[in-house]
């Protein structure tokens, strides 16, 4: 698996830009992907050395169209703990 298959976009919400102020950050990755993955393909996108990886899977939602039930897809999320001093500049805002 390619370094740009692993990391599939990062997640900005509320929750993730608050972690950011802890040096945490979040992803979703590639369902397949293990922490090792994880740890190279942000070393070898961003330049920096990950700390510590947390994965888990995020379950898909239950969702009504209509008379049918269906589910969102579920996919996998690892939040990337940094060294103190170390950024991904995709997070940080003007």
């Amino acid at each position: 698996m390619d370094v740009n298959d692993i990391i599939i976009r990062p997640v900005i919400t509320e929750k993730a830009t608050e972690l950011a102020k802890q040096n945490k950050y979040v992803f979703r990755v590639h369902k397949k992907a293990n922490k090792d993955m994880i740890e190279k393909a942000i070393n070898s996108i961003f330049g920096v050395t990950p700390e510590k990886v947390n994965v888990m899977i995020v379950r898909g939602k239950r969702k009504r169209v209509r008379y049918n039930y269906g589910y969102t897809a579920s996919w996998k999320k690892a939040i990337v703990t940094l060294k103190e001093g170390d950024k991904i500049e995709i997070f940080e805002s003007k």
